[in-house]
This record gives C-alpha cells, structure tokens and sequence, in this order.
C-alpha cells in the first residue's frame, strides 16, 4: 500500500512537470515567436522589392546610358520573385537561408550601385521623386538591418531553450530543430564600386 502511495506521489510529480509550462509549451510558443520574426524580415523585404520598379524608372529617366545597372538590379529582383519557395520552413534549413540571404545581398548591392548613380546626374538628386523613394530605400534597409537582428535574437532564445534542461528533452521528443541564423556574407562585406567613366 506505502509502495503504492509512494509511486503515485511520484507520478503525480512527473506528470505535473512534464506538463508544466516550462517545457513544450515553451519551446512552442519561441518557435512561434521565431516564425513571427521571420514573417516581420520577409515583409521588409517585400517593401524594398516593391520600391524597385519606382526607383528603376526614376533613375532611367536621367540615366539612359547606365543599361549595365538596370539590367543587374532586374536580374536580382526577378531571382527572389521566382527562383525560390519563401516561407517559414527556410529557418529550418542554414544552407536555404543562405541562398535567400545571398540572393537579398545581390539585390541590396545592386540598388546601392543604382543610388550611386545619382551622384553623376544632379538633376536626378534634386528630384523630388527621386529623393523620396531613396528616403524610403533607406528607411526600409534600416528596418530588414533591424528585424534580421530580431529574427536573430528569436532564434537565439529559441535555440537556446532546445538545448537547455528539460527543453531538450522536449525539443528530442518532439523533433524540434534548431533554427538557422542570418549572418553576413562575404559578398556582402564589399563595398560596391562604381564608376562613371
């Protein structure tokens, strides 16, 4: 009878731990923070692909004879509109994450190249269409700069509690994987050249 008592205490106890907040839940609601995250990057990102068309034409106006950067910032923009799936399920994969990131850097140095351009043509820097989509090309860079570090905190936190005692008992028993983080490239690093000769 003791015996009896003794092992449903104990089992009373394990289950009241193993249901507890502090496990599955948890790790549940980090992963979800991190998949919000994500949604919050591909939004800024969205942001910058939708500015390009405007910026593109703009700047052709004044520059006809800079085809070369045109085709170049075309040719990024249509690769992320068609060459891969984008969802949360990439934070899943480092070397998919890379692949959109690398195709984001390519992207992002061929608009600092476009903007470059404007140095050359002063009527285009004194226009205010001009001056008002580089604002927001700016505006929206500083925002994909802060929500990938957020994104990277959310990850952090969340890969941090798969790790931890009880979560990775958790993150094993429910197959929950570490997420992949945003780093910087090399090509990325670089700073774009340009020349007007």
């Amino acid at each position: 009878m003791k015996k009896n008592r003794i092992v449903a205490i104990v089992s009373i106890l394990f289950a009241t731990v193993l249901f507890s907040s502090c496990g599955y839940n948890t790790i549940v609601t980090l992963r979800e923070g991190v998949d919000a995250q994500w949604a919050n990057v591909e939004n800024q990102y969205q942001r910058r692909a939708d500015l390009v068309p405007n910026l593109v034409s703009t700047v052709k106006g004044y520059a006809k004879h800079e085809a070369e950067i045109f085709e170049q910032v075309s040719q990024a923009r249509a690769q992320l509109a068609s060459g891969m799936k984008v969802d949360s399920s990439i934070t899943d994969d480092p070397a998919k994450l890379a692949a959109y990131q690398k195709a984001q850097d390519t992207l992002g140095a061929s608009l600092s190249r476009l903007i470059a351009i404007a140095e050359a043509y002063p009527d285009l820097k004194a226009n205010e269409n001009f001056k008002d989509l580089q604002s927001q090309l700016e505006g929206t860079e500083n925002r994909i700069a802060t929500e990938r570090g957020r994104y990277n905190n959310a990850v952090k936190e969340y890969n941090a509690a798969i790790q931890r005692f009880p979560g990775l008992l958790w993150a094993k028993w429910f197959h929950f994987e570490p997420k992949a983080y945003f780093s910087t490239t090399e090509e990325a690093k670089k700073v774009p050249t340009v020349s007007f000769d």
